[in-house]
């Protein structure tokens, strides 16, 4: 069993993997993206409202990136045969609730901004009445 593990390594070409250094990539990696976060809230960019949910899926990679063996307990307690699905299940459900608040935000803009043509329009009508009266 030893032997096939080892020729299932070569042919899959794991023999000469360096699991560190992916771990430091994706450490400096998380901290990069919580940091540029930071900057584009500093910056005013971002509003802090919308920064907060970035923020927290940052933190998320950034807690796997050091606890190495995080994805093997997610993918465990989940049933996944492997931790990188889990990864991609992590990223993928990140992704979609990054997707929701922007579809909230959205659906809340449409509708102030349809308010807002409507008053607009009122106002337009008010004054049309208005200069036809003092003529």
């Amino acid at each position: 069993m030893k032997n096939a593990e080892s020729l299932k390594q070569i042919y899959y070409g794991l023999d000469n993997v360096n699991i560190n250094i992916i771990q430091y990539v994706a450490i400096v990696g998380s901290l990069l993206l919580f940091l540029f976060v930071l900057e584009l809230v500093r910056r005013k960019k971002i509003k802090e409202q919308y920064s907060i949910l970035w923020l927290f899926i940052t933190l998320v990679f950034l807690i796997l990136s050091f606890w190495r063996d995080g994805l093997y307990v997610v993918s465990r307690a989940l049933g996944i045969a492997t931790p990188a699905i889990a990864f991609l299940l992590v990223l993928t459900m990140g992704v979609y609730v990054i997707l929701i608040q922007f579809s909230m935000v959205i659906s809340n803009l449409a509708e102030r901004n349809k308010k807002l043509t409507q008053e607009l329009s009122l106002v337009k009508y008010q004054m049309k009445l208005k200069i036809k009266e003092e003529k």
